[in-house]
């Protein structure tokens, strides 16, 4: 898990341009750690999957083949998946996409007309992989560094557009309970944990512009399955969000 140091991976700076693109609200420092904090732990659970893949080989040096490895024995790991319509390397993996009239959706239609901007700033991240690359003793093929820069820099804006949403909305409360099932059925309990909750003394969203660390923190249980990967990383971002330093 990364200490509060290696949140520094991701520059606070880096993290509240991405969240400029997607909402006008103020990012506090906290709540900027805090997102850099989860997408280094997620960045880095992937580097270490992908490491165990290469080590079968006997390779240091990661490819884009490790990473398709990595996701196929630990599903926590597939994050940032609108990635995957711009990826060489996922080209052809996931599957055919029909519309409503069971029309196939190309790969040309999939991506639409206009690159998010998540996929048009991928290259932000460079540095930042390369720092957990090294972290993890190991280092990738060109390619394989750019299937790390998009994933970070999709689940990142991901991360960001759900935590202005949580905001907006008032908690997450509401998201708990969302379920597919039979009209009539009870609904489940939440599958959210408590201490993930919102707290009750947080101000009305109308009443605020201004994404705090929480909000983060709500956000990454939206984006993260319930499992070890969204725990460690929810653990990272509280440690770097109450450290003084964060502000």
């Amino acid at each position: 898990m990364p200490s509060a140091l290696d949140s520094w991976t991701f520059k606070p700076a880096l993290v509240k341009s991405v969240f400029s693109d997607v909402t006008s609200m103020h990012v506090s420092r906290s709540a900027a750690w805090a997102a850099a904090a989860v997408t280094g732990t997620v960045l880095t659970e992937i580097i270490v999957g992908a490491r165990t893949a290469a080590a079968v080989e006997g390779r240091k040096k990661l490819v884009p083949q490790d990473l398709i490895a990595a996701i196929d024995q630990n599903v926590e790991l597939e994050v940032g998946a609108k990635w995957y319509d711009f990826s060489p390397t996922f080209r052809g993996l996931t599957g055919v996409l029909r519309d409503a009239d069971g029309v196939v959706v190309t790969t040309r239609r999939r991506r639409g007309v206009r690159r998010p901007s998540a996929v048009a700033g991928a290259h932000r991240f460079e540095a930042g992989v390369k720092r957990l690359l090294r972290s993890q003793g190991v280092t990738a093929a060109p390619a394989m560094v750019r299937e790390l820069d998009g994933i970070a820099s999709v689940f990142l804006t991901d991360l960001a557009r759900d935590a202005a949403m949580v905001v907006r909305e008032g908690g997450i409360q509401r998201f708990g309970t969302v379920s597919v099932g039979e009209p009539g059925d009870a609904a489940p309990p939440s599958s959210l944990p408590p201490s993930s909750l919102p707290a009750s003394s947080r101000l009305d969203s109308s009443s605020r512009r201004t994404i705090h660390s929480d909000d983060v923190l709500d956000a990454t249980t939206i984006q993260l399955m319930g499992g070890d990967l969204r725990q460690r990383a929810l653990t990272a971002a509280r440690a770097v969000a109450q450290n003084p330093s964060a502000g």
